[in-house]
């Protein structure tokens, strides 16, 4: 059978919050996941997310069984649809059901007539700055960060 993706449903509720667990426990020891993890909590409350009309929750199935998750928010102020978060379980990657829940957000950033999509990948995470470049997704811009030690005696 083919992965399909499709619009979250209160249904997918449990699948979604445990594919976001996996997701955190995921990136925590990634180069740049601590502050990844700050500035992108938890989504606690799926039902308002899912019934939120600018934003996009899908799910990514095979078999009826929900492997992936993506968050998308549209965003008038800034003309464009921004992912704030993408997951697929690591049994089910090169299945093509992250290129396919991109698609589908470029589908509804057209249809909302905003002009772009944008996303974060990690340093060093190959395999989702490949699948966002795949879909034609490229790199605007770099951020690099030193920590400094206090100067405070």
């Amino acid at each position: 059978m083919d992965p399909v993706v499709r619009r979250a449903t209160i249904n997918d509720i449990s699948d979604l919050a445990r594919l976001q667990l996996l997701a955190r426990q995921g990136i925590e020891d990634v180069r740049g996941g601590a502050l990844r993890l700050a500035e992108c909590p938890v989504v606690a409350e799926w039902n308002p997310l899912i019934d939120d009309p600018h934003a996009v929750v899908v799910v990514g199935t095979l078999d009826d069984s929900v492997l992936s998750y993506a968050v998308m928010h549209l965003s008038a102020a800034n003309n464009r649809g921004i992912i704030t978060h993408a997951f697929v379980e690591a049994e089910a990657r090169e299945l093509g059901l992250g290129d396919t829940m991109v698609e589908h957000f470029i589908a509804a950033v057209r249809t909302a007539g905003l002009g772009g999509i944008e996303a974060i990948a990690l340093p060093g995470d190959r395999e989702t700055k490949n699948m966002f470049e795949r879909a034609g997704l490229t790199a605007r811009k770099l951020t690099v960060y030193k920590a400094l030690p206090s100067s405070a005696p």
